[in-house]
């Protein structure tokens, strides 16, 4: 009697993956300020929300603070990626801080969308999680006239001036399908509520998304590498397992794969956060590879060419 042969264990690798322009502008931002400038280099909230980015450039010389008021006066502060609301940069120029801008350039044209429209007098509705930064930054432009809608819920709570005056924005990191189905939603309530002159959630956030739909749909375990608290990190878990893996589960290191994981998998697919760099993403494949998944094969759906310039401030500084 012939042996069977061993099922192959393979990897799908989801590409594109990790970081985006604005988690690697914000990135850099920091690391040149500290060359720049030298340690310390403060930075209002996580730069960009994942653990090893954190405490790497914490290795560096860069001190996380939580509000701004914690910055000595007069020292350099860098805001994070997510964005800050005017109120935290007048409290930055009160203070005398040498500030750099990292917030990423779509969520500064968020923001952009929020004050034109409140000055048109719109109420907005901005799809979001609420004590998010980025939703809290971007509220802070306009507070008479944003109203805050966390999820299918909060819909049927709206109250609104004018029905015809109406517009709604969103998180730019948020699962596109469930922005589909609140706005959805809120139309059935307004029907004159009208859309962005532009599509709020980022390109990188769709592009990933995109990428695990397609490896979902072969995988019966999906891992994410991403932290808690990446907003973008958690809506891959949700799209991987609503397109087809019987699980899937956010890590920050290969260490927290789990190895009853693994028991009776044959296809793993493997994608990190628009915050998450490359070597994380090497070492759960290194973890998978000593578990027997040693296929690896890249998926591509979408091709990623998007750059950002560094913050305006800190390019003046390195070119004098």
């Amino acid at each position: 009697m012939e042996s069977e042969t061993p099922t192959t264990r393979r990897v799908l690798v989801a590409k594109p993956r990790g970081y985006c322009a604005g988690v690697d502008r914000a990135v850099v931002a920091v690391e040149k300020a500290l060359e720049q400038y030298g340690a310390p280099i403060y930075v209002r909230k996580q730069i960009v929300h994942n653990t090893h980015v954190v405490r790497t450039l914490e290795a560096k010389g860069a001190i996380f603070v939580e509000e701004t008021d914690e910055v000595p006066e007069g020292e350099i502060v860098v805001f994070s990626a997510h964005g800050v609301s005017p109120a935290v940069h007048e409290e930055a120029k009160q203070r005398s801080l040498r500030t750099v801008d990292a917030t990423c350039p779509l969520v500064t044209k968020v923001h952009n969308e929020a004050r034109r429209f409140a000055g048109q007098d719109y109420d907005i509705l901005l799809i979001g999680h609420e004590g998010h930064e980025e939703v809290e930054g971007t509220s802070g432009e306009a507070p008479d006239h944003i109203q805050l809608v966390d999820g299918l819920d909060a819909v049927d709570r709206i109250q609104v001036k004018d029905p015809g005056k109406l517009v709604w924005l969103s998180q730019t990191t948020l699962s596109v399908d469930e922005t589909n189905e609140t706005v959805a939603r809120l139309k059935e309530r307004f029907p004159r509520l009208i859309d962005p002159p532009s599509d709020d959630i980022c390109y990188a956030t769709q592009n990933r998304q995109i990428a695990v739909k397609e490896i979902a749909a072969e995988s019966q375990l999906v891992i994410v590498v991403g932290s808690q608290n990446s907003s973008n990190s958690k809506r891959l878990v949700e799209v991987a397992k609503d397109y087809g893996a019987d699980a899937s589960y956010l890590v920050d290191y290969a260490a927290d794969i789990r190895d009853e994981w693994l028991e009776g998998v044959t296809t793993v697919g493997v994608t990190s956060g628009a915050s998450v760099p490359e070597e994380l993403v090497e070492e759960v494949l290194a973890h998978l590879a000593r578990h027997g998944f040693e296929d690896v094969r890249e998926v591509q759906p979408v091709d990623e060419r998007m750059r950002f310039a560094l913050p305006h401030e800190l390019r003046k500084d390195l070119r004098a």
